[in-house]
């Protein structure tokens, strides 16, 4: 059929208590003839297959990438490292949090995901190790535009929040008529997805008078994006504002301020939690 890979793969996680194998990652032959590709130059091209089959690459496309690392693996000095990364954020190609050193591939659910118990359990594992709840929460929309049929994957979140369990296969056609209204309200809205008053409006209803003095006060004590991603996180786990507010009231006493203070002490929450692990990625 005229079509090639360089190799299957076999996950990291997915070999915990079995001997290690030798690890792949698959590239299409017409990866050359992708019309991005072809306008890249050659240094964008090389960064472009580093990013899909570096050592620290993943099975769901979001994995830890420390710049240290990059400078490393590729020889790059810093300043190149931060200009690659940053082109292809622009491209639209990749996310990269800065507090967490993660990346998140956008694509690599397009063309590397296998509909498989074996391979879904090993994203699952991945998933409940990222420490950026944005990227997870973009990973399974990705998947539910995709119609990929998957077990229930249950992602645990921070600060004492519930396990959230998202089921991101075989969507009802309610659900699927749903998700193309929000679609069309969120090309409607891009401009004002900096307004914590809208959000909540267009996501959990009506705003009365009352409501609309809540929310204002708490962007005052915080700051609307920092408000927003406390709703976004009740909305992950299908609470109602209330929810939000319990994680603002944290994140307050805490002295948080911006999205940065947030992913901050996401880290300072996986940090703790994964304390024992032998892996440090700082020394690496």
């Amino acid at each position: 059929m005229g079509l090639r890979f360089v190799s299957g793969w076999v996950c990291d996680l997915c070999q915990e208590g079995v001997n290690k194998v030798a690890k792949y990652r698959q590239i299409h032959v017409n990866f050359w003839q992708d019309s991005f590709v072809l306008d890249l130059t050659p240094e964008e091209k090389y960064f472009y297959l580093y990013l899909m089959t570096n050592s620290k690459t993943s099975q769901c496309g979001i994995y830890e990438l420390p710049k240290k690392v990059i400078e490393m693996e590729t020889g790059y000095n810093r300043d190149t490292v931060d200009k690659l990364l940053q082109r292809f954020i622009d491209y639209g190609k990749i996310k990269y949090n800065e507090a967490t050193k993660e990346i998140f591939i956008l694509n690599w659910a397009k063309y590397n995901m296998i509909n498989s118990s074996k391979v879904m359990a090993c994203i699952k594992k991945e998933l409940e190790q990222v420490k950026t709840p944005e990227f997870v929460m973009e990973f399974i929309s990705r998947c539910q535009k995709l119609g990929y049929k998957t077990d229930t994957i249950s992602i645990p979140y921070p600060y004492g929040i519930d396990t959230v369990s998202i089921d991101y296969g075989e969507e009802k056609e309610e659900e699927k008529e749903e998700e193309k209204e929000e679609e069309k309200e969120e090309e409607q809205h891009d401009d004002v997805d900096d307004d914590a008053v809208k959000f909540f409006e267009r996501n959990f209803g009506y705003v009365n008078d009352f409501m609309r003095e809540k929310i204002i006060s708490w962007c005052e004590d915080l700051s609307d994006p920092v408000v927003i991603e406390a709703m976004k996180r009740a909305l992950v786990n299908q609470k109602p504002f209330s929810y939000a507010e319990g994680i603002m009231r944290n994140w307050f006493n805490k002295n948080v301020k911006t999205l940065d203070d947030v992913y901050a002490l996401d880290v300072e929450f996986e940090n703790q939690k994964h304390k024992k692990s032998s892996i440090d990625w700082e020394a690496l």
